[in-house]
């Protein structure tokens, strides 16, 4: 058996791998393997082969021999040789494939007419012109190293860019050693509690994502429900209910409280965090939309109050892109090493080019100006939800509205089955609150409509709106 590779660069313009074996002559094994290869499609039709000498070297054959084996499949009609042109892959030599039963692709459900899916930010602003300038930024600047086996804590650029903007817009109290780089908040919940860094039970709120809470579950992790109210989690019960005082961590949502809206009130936020520093508990902080604020000033991250007790997560799925697969978690000191043990030794899920990019971008300015941008436009968005209910639909109120990328449409008990089906009739993509809801919540639960009014590109957002008050319960 004899194999070549030959070099693209100096002779045909794409490298050919020609294996010899079998028995016979060198010539007929020669022939039998590109003839092999033109069957198999794996020479096209068009191909150039190397010059007859270069590919005579590299398999240690005569040059007679090669000649040959070209000119026998000249004569076949495999290949071609013209003067000028060397010798290529005949034009109609098609590969030979044998007959397949097609198999049944699965029909892909139609896109909605109308996307008012939550927690989708407009995929149309994606700031592709400064995302490219920052790429290119930042290529430049990168060291060498950089392009090594990723550091799993993450580029030191991307933690020094973001302890500073996190003190500057979320009043985060931290220093570039205490974050951690992850691939988003799914991904930092899977280190915590996948690595055995934090143990469960876990208090998380009445109503959230259904998929963390199976996250979790599949981790072995319970989840006990605390309640909610119009001033936000109802933390006293960590003390006063006998089924959460077992609890090792708190999951919550105290800017935005997701999905039902309204941050936790002050009192609340000083109440949690002596909690955990009696108990000694941790607070794990999702601060998903924190820079989307429109009516009030923001509210700052829980973190801040202590950061030796609370692990603070974000990521810009929200304020970027969801295909940006980057986040972080700023960690009391106790915690870093060992969810840098549970990471591993390498980088195995943010891309440091992407890292390198990102903090260019913060580092820039041209990442507060995309969010500022964006606060802009989706308050905009907001605000002609509500203009569009207040004429079509006043009895229903919106909950949730000073902040985020959703609203929360309040409906009337025993309405909700009813809208969903309605809005699907009308085409529109939204969810129900009652997704939402922990299965073994205790507090009443709560009809109503969680409507994405970030997700639809701009031209399609009137038409989506007057298709959704069209869904609505009528006023009884």
């Amino acid at each position: 058996m004899a194999d070549a590779w030959v070099n693209s660069a100096e002779r045909i313009g794409a490298d050919l791998h020609v294996e010899l074996a079998g028995s016979g002559s060198r010539r007929a094994a020669l022939i039998r393997a590109l003839r092999s290869a033109v069957q198999d499609g794996r020479l096209a039709p068009g191909t150039r082969l190397p010059p007859y000498r270069s590919l005579a070297a590299d398999l240690g054959l005569a040059r007679n021999t090669v000649a040959d084996a070209y000119a026998e499949l000249v004569a076949e009609g495999w290949l071609t040789a013209r003067q000028g042109s060397g010798t290529r892959v005949a034009p109609r030599a098609e590969p030979v494939r044998a007959a397949r039963v097609p198999k049944k692709v699965p029909r892909r459900a139609a896109a909605p007419a109308h996307n008012l899916m939550q927690g989708q930010p407009d995929a149309g602003s994606f700031p592709r012109s400064a995302w490219l300038s920052a790429a290119r930024r930042a290529l430049n600047a990168a060291p060498n190293e950089a392009f090594g086996p990723g550091d799993p804590q993450g580029r030191v650029e991307l933690r020094r860019a973001l302890a500073g903007y996190l003190a500057r817009v979320r009043g985060v109290r931290t220093t570039p050693d205490r974050i951690v780089i992850c691939s988003g908040f799914a991904h930092a919940l899977r280190l915590l509690f996948g690595g055995q860094v934090l143990r469960g039970p876990l208090a998380v709120e009445s109503y959230g994502l259904a998929f963390h809470r199976s996250l979790l579950a599949a981790e072995g992790v319970r989840t006990v429900p605390v309640g909610l109210d119009e001033q936000g989690a109802t933390v006293a019960e960590l003390t006063e209910r006998a089924a959460l005082k077992g609890v090792r961590a708190a999951l919550l949502t105290p800017a935005h409280q997701f999905p039902t809206g309204g941050p936790l009130h002050p009192e609340r936020r000083a109440a949690v965090v002596d909690w955990a520093r009696a108990r000694g508990r941790v607070i794990l902080e999702d601060d998903y939309d924190g820079e989307f604020r429109y009516d009030r000033e923001p509210v700052g991250a829980v973190q801040g109050l202590d950061p030796e007790r609370v692990v603070y997560i974000g990521s810009v799925s929200k304020s970027l892109s969801p295909a940006v697969r980057l986040g972080w978690m700023v960690l009391p000191e106790q915690l870093v090493d060992p969810v840098l043990a549970a990471k591993g030794q390498r980088e195995a899920w943010a891309s440091v080019l992407d890292q390198l990019t990102l903090a260019d971008l913060i580092e820039s300015g041209g990442y507060d100006r995309h969010v500022r941008r964006m606060r802009q436009r989706y308050r905009g968005r907001r605000d002609q939800l509500l203009a569009a209910l207040d004429e079509h639909a006043p009895h229903i109120t919106a909950a949730g509205i000073a902040a985020g990328l959703h609203a929360v449409l309040r409906l009337p008990p025993g309405t909700e089955r009813a809208a969903l089906k309605a809005a699907a009739w009308q085409g529109i993509a939204l969810d129900g609150l009652a997704g939402y809801r922990h299965p073994d919540a205790t507090m009443p639960g709560q009809d109503g409509l969680v409507v994405g009014y970030a997700t639809p590109p701009d031209h399609a957002y009137q038409a989506a709106l007057e298709a959704l008050c069209r869904a609505l319960p009528p006023a009884p």
